[in-house]
């Protein structure tokens, strides 16, 4: 029987393997001493779950598509924007003072439906500007970022949509068990698992693998790479769109800043989560742990009182150092 040996060479190799899951657990133990193990108590775990639920929707969908080699940066308009749907038919007619659709009552399914169908249809517009359209996504995501923001803008008149009904914000807002388990958690679990299964066994997720790897070689193996793009930017349009209903559902209300900045921290936690912007490497484990470690930063950093003004700068830098050490990686393997 052979025992494992550690020599550096192995070590090296875990660590390059598994970067993101050792970076979670000296995050988590770091804490623990700062705050006296108060991070490792049911509570801040619950709220750490509530505070990043939306968000790892958001990192799903555009981890996919840096996978593909592609980049989104609508998510936080687009999210946006189907947030504002989804309250504007959720609000309650004997509470609301201003509504968007005065006296009219809605049955739940609408604003769930109609909020996912937002997201599903400006994803479906960024995939077919870059597919068949040929534009570069960051180009094409751009674009789209201003026109979901603007017509957000139109349609609540930057007011502030409020007082929704108490089942729809129950959907975010509620819990399960006799420990108050999140509803948003075990949203999140299903969609995880369901993101999983798509893209390590099926056929269309081993197709957005290859197309990220090497778009000719994807194209010569018989892969329609303009579907497989119109896709993934479709099926990430529909994680908005559910990013989307939730965020309302959880805070109550939408408005002009709803979603403002969400792509920034959905990119920033794929990319810390180990998903390459080289293209046709990433898990999604890598993405959910990336999600909750820059949940956990956050909470460091509340927790030590820095400005929220340098939060973004730290958030920025995560960005540069992330894409920096994943180019050298690749740069090594090829």
């Amino acid at each position: 029987m052979n025992n494992p040996t550690f020599t550096p060479a192995a070590v090296k190799e875990f660590m390059g393997r598994y970067t993101i899951f050792v970076i979670f657990v000296a995050l988590i133990f770091i804490l623990a001493v700062l705050t006296g193990g108060r991070v490792l108590g049911w509570d801040s775990i619950r709220v750490l779950i509530i505070s990043e639920a939306v968000r790892a929707f958001a990192a799903l969908g555009v981890g996919m598509i840096i996978i593909t080699r592609g980049i989104d940066l609508s998510i936080g308009s687009v999210v946006g924007l189907s947030a504002a749907v989804a309250a504007s038919l959720a609000q309650d007619p004997d509470r609301a003072v201003a509504m968007i659709y005065p006296g009219a009552s809605f049955p739940l399914a609408v604003p769930v439906v109609a909020g996912v169908a937002v997201g599903a249809l400006f994803g479906l517009f960024n995939g077919l500007l870059i597919a068949y359209g040929k534009l570069p996504p960051f180009i094409a995501t751009l674009g789209t970022m201003v026109i979901a923001r603007g017509v957000q803008l139109i349609y609540i008149g930057g007011s502030i949509v409020g007082s929704l009904s108490n089942p729809f914000m129950s959907i975010a807002q509620g819990s399960a068990g006799a420990m108050r388990f999140p509803l948003l958690g075990i949203y999140v679990a299903v969609f995880v698992f369901l993101v999983w299964v798509l893209m390590r066994h099926t056929r269309t997720g081993s197709n957005f693998y290859a197309i990220g790897g090497n778009v000719q070689a994807a194209r010569v193996s018989g892969i329609n790479v303009e579907r497989g793009l119109a896709c993934v930017y479709l099926f990430a349009g529909v994680l908005y769109g559910i990013a989307g209903v939730l965020l309302a559902s959880r805070i109550g209300l939408a408005n002009a800043q709803t979603a403002t900045g969400m792509e920034l921290d959905a990119i920033a936690a794929v990319t810390i989560g180990g998903i390459s912007h080289s293209g046709g490497v990433g898990t999604v484990a890598g993405m959910v742990v990336g999600v909750f470690t820059m949940g956990l930063i956050n909470f460091g950093m509340s927790f030590m009182a820095v400005d929220p003004n340098f939060q973004g700068l730290v958030k920025g830098f995560i960005i540069i150092a992330a894409v920096y050490f994943d180019m050298r990686k690749h740069a090594r393997r090829n």
